[in-house]
């Protein structure tokens, strides 16, 4: 066992994916939403997350993305080593992600604790963070898979939601009784009433090495594929074993082939995080996010030019023309070299279904 504390055996790992086909046109599969910057900082969305976690991997940190982002990622990141990169050939879902990165870094560090962070959230409090995070190493370091759960604002259904169950010998950990699929507004009204659920923003901290174990049990020929392949990670055979393996591995969400069977074996465990959280999902959320509440405020993203009069909502621009707006209220415009979206805040959420008829239609050049 290594003499290290566990905050020194922490290593974070970014898996950067998904393209966030809600906020088509800006993100795209060439340019997914966690290369933008959506919040107006000056900094892309996977530029805060890396800034966010340094302070706490100590420069620790690996990076999981596809091989089309390389050169972007590369870019944005220049602290990060090729060491640390992982490049995907084509999308897997998460736990292809995590899991190979636990396998890798478990092979260079036989106890390392690992922690997964989306690429592509919005924190405001990285003090709270930080402080949620360490605790959760700390818990990890007894032998659970932690998760950090949020504190519901609201009985949503966007999201899945965490059971908690007693509490721990720690400041705030809790052990998890289940997580809970996306509910809908009855359920979610009262599992909030409740007090004893939290949400779920997919953070998971644990031993590589019990990580694995757990994937062992509930999805045997993809922990062979991802040990297999974390073998040969630091040798010539990389290429050649990738090509070889990484088709074949199975495509599924970390929430089901490891943190619900682990849950179940009362192996999980949640620190509640106690700073402001946003997804940032569709372009309602970032409207949201940008006017900070205040009604009849347009909020402007990018560097175009906009003439405003009696509108609200959000306009984001990626072109240098002049967009005018008069009366129109919760309005979303879009503004790309070539597609333009104009939509309302009440129907973000459809954007996804004209990008599946787009798809369907044939017309992947706009995908």
């Amino acid at each position: 066992m290594s003499n290290q504390s566990p905050n020194e055996r922490f290593y974070a790992v970014i898996p950067a994916g998904g393209v966030g086909s809600r906020l088509w046109p800006l993100s795209r599969a060439s340019a997914p939403k966690f290369l933008h910057d959506l919040t107006g900082s000056g900094q892309t969305l996977l530029q805060d997350t890396w800034d966010r976690l340094t302070p706490i991997a100590n420069g620790r940190i690996m990076v999981v993305t596809g091989d089309v982002h390389s050169h972007a990622v590369a870019e944005q990141l220049p602290d990060l080593g090729s060491k640390n990169l992982i490049l995907e050939p084509s999308p897997k879902d998460s736990t292809a992600a995590i899991a190979l990165a636990a396998a890798v870094l478990m092979q260079r560090e036989p106890d390392v604790i690992i922690g997964s962070f989306a690429a592509d959230h919005v924190i405001t409090d990285n003090t709270k963070f930080q402080k949620a995070v360490h605790e959760a190493v700390e818990v990890a370091a007894t032998g659970k898979i932690v998760t950090i759960g949020l504190q519901p604002t609201e009985a949503s259904v966007a999201f899945g939601y965490i059971h908690k169950g007693d509490r721990l010998d720690s400041e705030t950990a809790c052990e998890v009784r289940e997580f809970v699929e996306k509910p809908n507004i009855k359920l979610a009204r009262k599992y909030v009433e409740s007090g004893e659920f939290l949400w779920n923003a997919g953070m998971f901290i644990a031993p590589a090495k019990l990580l694995l174990e757990v994937l062992q049990k509930t999805q045997p020929s993809l922990h062979a594929g991802v040990m297999q392949l974390a073998e040969g990670w630091d040798t010539p055979q990389r290429q050649s074993l990738m090509a070889q393996l990484w088709p074949r591995l199975t495509q599924i969400a970390i929430d089901y082939a490891i943190a619900e069977p682990a849950a179940a074996d009362g192996l999980v465990a949640v620190v509640p995080g106690l700073f402001e959280w946003h997804d940032v999902g569709d372009f309602a959320a970032i409207a949201e996010l940008q006017s900070q509440g205040r009604k009849g405020n347009l909020a402007v993203l990018g560097h175009g030019k906009v003439l405003a009069d009696s509108s609200s909502g959000i306009l984001v621009s990626d072109t240098n023309r002049l967009v005018a707006l008069i009366g129109l209220e919760d309005v979303i415009v879009v503004d790309t070299p070539d597609a333009l979206l104009v939509t309302t805040k009440e129907h973000a959420q459809k954007v996804k279904s004209l990008v599946d008829v787009l798809k369907q239609s044939g017309h992947s050049e706009l995908l």
